[in-house]
């Protein structure tokens, strides 16, 4: 669970970053994101993924949890490392991503309303899609991730006080609402990306091509069956023909 959701978020964040280079800074974008940069960039997210769960090794905050019968991160082990992982892992991310979305949304506003005629950003429909997409899958991440992260955060400031007012429901309700962001993805790029609309329907006319392709098999066969004589019918025929 660490990786992917650490991963998520930090891949989250690099491309916001890269949309904000490509809409509001077109002209540098070619620079900054070359072939090789754009490797290292890539290298660099996962090497920070894995940097940043090196120290649940040693601070033992992975522990089996019965109320959601999985290994997850225990919010009171140590206070200053929750804080640490809330602020580093969801805070940051989120603030950046915010900032780049919007000025993103300030330059394509303004963009419309021709309030720049002489410039001319590189703003074409297809970029605008993509942004919207993405911006939607963030908006739905940082919904589904809150409620965890500010609990975990409002026990890290007071666990002593605060773990025991918190509901078994609203912490297992936190919990699968996380989860739940996982499932959204695909909805999401469904609903707004032509590309994966296409192949979503030719995934459902393939299966349903396979079903009626079984069913009208699996009806022939019963039919030759229907048709094919009995062997003992066969017999008793081929015995009388003898007889006679």
């Amino acid at each position: 669970m660490g990786i992917s959701v650490i991963g998520s978020i930090f891949n989250i964040t690099g491309i916001a970053i890269n949309r904000y280079c490509y809409i509001c800074h077109s002209l540098k974008y070619d620079k900054l994101y070359s072939d090789k940069n754009s490797l290292c960039y890539v290298i660099l997210i996962w090497v920070l993924t894995f940097v940043a769960i090196v120290p649940n090794l040693f601070v033992g905050s992975l522990q089996y949890d019965p109320r959601v019968y999985s290994c997850t991160f225990a919010q009171s082990v140590s206070s200053a490392y929750t804080i640490a992982v809330v602020f580093f892992h969801f805070m940051l991310p989120i603030a950046i991503v915010t900032f780049c979305y919007l000025r993103i949304w300030i330059l394509v506003i303004q963009v419309r309303r021709r309030v720049k005629p002489d410039n001319k950003p590189k703003l074409k429909p297809h970029d605008f899609r993509n942004f919207v997409t993405m911006f939607v899958v963030f908006v739905l991440f940082a919904v589904c991730w809150a409620p965890l992260n500010f609990i975990g955060l409002a026990v890290a400031v007071n666990p002593d006080t605060v773990m025991p007012r918190i509901p078994e429901w609203l912490f297992v309700g936190s919990y699968y609402m996380a989860y739940f962001n996982s499932c959204l993805n695909a909805i999401i790029y469904g609903l707004l990306n032509q590309n994966f609309r296409r192949e979503y329907k030719r995934i459902v006319v393939s299966i349903c091509t396979a079903k009626m392709f079984f069913q009208e098999s699996s009806n022939d066969a019963a039919e030759r069956i229907k048709s094919k004589p009995s062997p003992m019918v066969t017999n008793n025929n081929q015995v009388k023909v003898d007889s006679v």
